[in-house]
């Protein structure tokens, strides 16, 4: 009986608690909420529950569904501090301290992790000045979760800056909100959702892949737990085995200053072991040294910092272990506690193990230990002694990958984003890449898919999204070289092609030795830049560094034009512009000599090469010391001329719409006016050529050049035959009238002509250009019975079309006399509006046939195309039409 009385009061204790309102953590004191739009309080109680929250005495009140859940909506507030509410259902909580501002989400990987505690030596008078109440950091910890969103945190609360907490507050954010509050005396508040050494995929929500077949596939499995637990048991078994120790430096004790040292050898130190004479080492290594301190210092407590270490280390000082770090990336900063030193000579020893790569002491980073404003270098001959050799690491090629739950795509979003859905949000922040270097390619897709993931979630596609480009690291290339790191910048950039988009540029911030450089402040007031332009309509504040516009190519030079100048673009440290590299058709880079020409050019020349083609900036992992800059002092982005990666899989490549540059009847004109403005501007077009022509026969070699460089040669019929028996067409000879072709002679004429052409660019396939836009001979319409030499045929119609109403054999084009730049430009306009392929087709181009356009004419449009190649796919007929194919297939 007792026993049933104990029973019933433990599910009433549990009953009651069930019954208790609860918020989410985000719902808590000293919450930012964002202000000027409407508010969601949201929370869970018993179901059937009344629950009402009162605001500025006015209450609004709900009843929680059948899970329990309850929200409700309070109008907008503008911006302010010091708010209370209050939520009661059975039980009533009050929220205090509540500020209404501007709520940044800010996340990615580890740099956006790094707190102020970890740059404070960089930033001591940001952190003793660090009092800014206003200004609320809510940091969410490591959660993953492959099943599905998450409601939300087991633990995280709202912090506002003092020198003592905002040691925790992310470096970069900080700066950030602090550098947004001291211009707009606004709340800030900083939701900081991040987790190191974390790829993108992890971060989009499951909804955010409907176009990814493959990942969907990947999280379908992930939801099955029977499965990770199979991959998790495959991971621990495929591990590689801890070797046991046989360290001798344990058992004897090499760390005691009573220790006396045989067999010892040099070291310097900075530096790594692989460089002095320990080859391919994976071990423990012992390194040991003796100094001697002065009496002031005895009694007192001395901070070491014994820069970085790959991969970990214990330190030990007069035999007294100080402190440890397991990994590679943490500053090494001891305390040696007072007492622990004495007079004269201190034992010093490190304990280093690496497990891959170069183990020992990173250079250029900070060795000395210091107290009482005295400072004593610990550079310098070390001696070493190997401790233990670990047997390489033995793995399958068959082996899978090891499965890792926060790498696993859509498991950060579900446990560490999905809870903030419900928050309004000013815009966001994202920080990352470096785990994809190793596959940039997948970045160019994966980000913007992100961002319009994360619109979508918080139904506002105008959402402010910046993004922090990859600053400068590793070695540096001191030729042109490859880089995975470049790859991921541009895949970055690309993201601006994307409204509200801004990336801020750090190739000037980085560390070549060091993944998570420490000029965070900078950083963070860069993308303060960008969301003063962007979020808060500041247009006078210049948040970019110049930006490609265009080039021009003339003789051996190329011209850059450049957008984002400011008041104009220059060296910042006034030396010759560094890091440009140019290339012919051979893609062998060199570096190019740079030339500023007035505000927005800058000239590119090499002796080596005589006909240049393309043009690289910054294409390095490392390109350290670049000086090309505006004049709001932001350098530029790295970039290159010979890298768009079109999306082959949508219509026109994934841009707006498709031009064709078409040109008829093979003149001089087209090989003295048109090829070099298309190759000035790496333009392509397609010249149909008769081959009965003066300029087609007397200039074989020049067509040649031409089909070398990437411009069509296609098929006008051998005598350009068109029908005479229609208005206007009396100049056409008799012998020559379409009208009274038979079938077979046209198809002979035709095959004619594709043999001339073919030993000219020896190709088999390509497009036609109906003569005067006619079809048909005696016996009807010709162009089906050669269907299998052509891929295309294109007629004159003056239409354009979308690209799910193009025939391939009776493509439209417009042809063009006498109109003007402008004229043609605006029909750019409209197809980039509609979406669809427009054909232009040119005769004369400053000359030689009665329909004419002038060469001012035809380099506007040229130009035009050029300034606006993100939006507009400029291409081939060929080109054109087999992209057509591949997708309609």
């Amino acid at each position: 009986m007792r026993f049933t009385r104990f029973l019933l009061f433990l599910i009433f204790l549990s009953t009651n608690s069930v019954a208790q309102v609860r918020l989410p953590k985000l719902i808590s004191d000293n919450m930012v909420l964002q202000r000027d739009q409407p508010i969601t309080v949201w929370g869970w109680a018993k179901p059937k529950e009344k629950v009402t929250v009162t605001f500025k005495n006015k209450k609004q009140s709900t009843l929680t569904g059948e899970d329990g859940k309850w929200k409700i909506q309070l109008p907008a507030q503008p911006a302010g501090t010091g708010s209370e509410m209050v939520i009661k259902g059975k039980s009533q909580l009050t929220i205090r301290n509540i500020a209404f501002g501007d709520v940044w989400l800010c996340n990615g990987q580890s740099n956006m992790v790094i707190n102020m505690e970890r740059v404070k030596e960089r930033y001591p008078d940001d952190i003793a000045t660090a009092s800014y109440p206003d200004i609320r950091n809510f940091f969410i910890p490591t959660l993953t979760d492959l099943k599905g969103p998450q409601q939300d945190f087991p633990n995280a609360e709202w912090k506002a800056a003092n020198p003592k907490d905002v040691l925790g507050f992310g470096a970069v954010s900080y700066f950030f909100a602090r550098d947004l509050y001291d211009q707009y005396k606004v709340p800030i508040g900083i939701i900081n959702s991040s987790v190191g050494g974390t790829p993108i995929e992890a971060w989009i929500s499951e909804g955010g892949y409907k176009d990814f077949a493959d990942i969907q596939k990947v999280i379908n499995e992930n939801k099955d737990t029977a499965y990770v637990q199979e991959r998790k048991q495959s991971t621990l078994a495929n591990a590689p085995k801890p070797s046991k120790s046989t360290d001798p430096g344990l058992t004897e004790h090499w760390e005691i200053d009573s220790y006396q040292p045989k067999g010892w050898r040099n070291f310097n130190i900075p530096g790594y072991w692989e460089d002095q004479g320990l080859k391919d080492l994976n071990g423990v290594v012992w390194f040991r040294r003796e100094f001697d301190l002065p009496e002031s210092w005895i009694g007192k407590p001395v901070k070491l910092y014994m820069g970085r270490i790959v991969d970990a280390d214990e330190m030990f000082v007069n035999g007294k272990s100080i402190g440890r770090v397991t990994y590679q990336y943490p500053p090494r900063r001891y305390e040696i506690p007072a007492g622990l030193l004495k007079a004269g000579k201190n034992t010093f020893v490190i304990r280093v193990t690496n497990t891959a790569g170069k183990g020992g002491f990173v250079p250029d980073k900070p060795y000395f230990m210091t107290a009482s404003d005295q400072e004593i270098d610990l550079k310098g001959t070390w001696q070493y002694k190997v401790g233990q050799v670990f047997e390489p690491a033995k793995r399958s090629d068959d082996s899978p990958a090891p499965f890792i739950a926060q790498n696993q795509p859509a498991a950060l979003y579900n446990a560490m984003i999905a809870p903030v859905l419900p928050m309004k949000l000013k815009g966001f922040l994202w920080y990352q890449g470096e785990t994809n270097v190793h596959d940039p390619e997948p970045y160019n897709v994966l980000l913007p898919a992100l961002i319009n993931d994360r619109r979508k979630l918080w139904n506002d596609d105008n959402l402010p999204f910046l993004v922090v480009q990859l600053p400068n690291f590793q070695d540096i290339d001191f030729l042109p070289a490859e880089s995975n790191m470049a790859l991921l910048r541009e895949a970055q950039n690309r993201a601006l092609t994307l409204k509200n988009t801004a990336v801020a540029v750090t190739l000037d911030l980085g560390e070549w030795n060091d993944i998570h450089p420490l000029s965070k402040k900078e950083i963070g007031q860069r993308l303060a830049l960008s969301a003063k332009n962007l979020a808060y309509g500041d247009k006078n504040v210049v948040h970019s560094g110049p930006t490609l516009k265009s080039q021009s190519i003339a003789a051996d030079k190329i011209v850059l034009t450049f957008d984002n100048v400011a008041d104009g673009i220059k060296s910042i440290d006034e030396q010759t512009l560094r890091w440009f590299a140019m290339a012919g058709d051979d893609k062998k880079f060199v570096w190019a000599n740079a030339k500023i020409l007035g505000k927005d050019q800058i000239e590119l020349s090499s002796e080596m090469v005589k006909t240049p083609k393309d043009i690289r900036y910054a294409w390095q992992d490392n390109p350290e010391g670049i000086n090309f800059y505006n004049s709001a002092n932001l350098p530029a982005s790295p970039f290159r001329t010979d890298g768009e990666q079109p999306d082959e899989s949508k219509p026109w490549k994934g841009k707006k719409c498709a031009v064709v540059l078409t040109y008829d009847d093979a003149l001089n004109v087209h090989l003295d006016n048109v090829i070099p403005a298309l190759d000035s501007l790496s333009l392509k077009g397609s010249f149909y050529l008769t081959a009965s022509s003066d300029a087609a026969r007397n200039r074989i070699k020049d067509w040649r050049a031409v089909a070398t460089s990437g411009h069509e040669l296609g098929n006008h019929t051998l005598y350009h035959p068109c029908d005479a028996t229609g208005p206007g067409m009396s100049w056409v000879k008799p012998e020559y009238d379409l009208s009274k072709y038979s079938m077979g002679r046209i198809q002979d004429e035709v095959r004619m002509c594709n043999a001339f052409l073919k030993s000219i660019d020896g190709l088999d396939k390509r497009t036609f250009a109906f003569t005067c836009g006619h079809k048909k001979v005696a016996e009807g319409e010709f162009i089906q019975t050669l269907s299998s030499e052509f891929i295309a045929a294109r007629a004159v119609r003056h239409e354009m079309h979308t690209f799910e109403e193009q025939k391939l054999m009776d493509i439209d084009c417009y042809s063009m006399v006498e109109q003007s730049g402008k004229d043609m430009i605006e029909l750019v306009k409209q197809a980039q509006q509609s979406g669809k392929l427009l054909v232009f087709l040119f005769h004369g181009v400053g000359g030689e046939h009665a329909l004419n356009v002038s060469n001012q004419a035809h380099s506007e449009l040229l130009h035009y195309l050029k300034e606006n190649e993100k939006e507009i796919y400029v291409d081939t007929m060929r080109n054109v039409a087999e992209h057509i194919q591949s997708l309609k297939k």
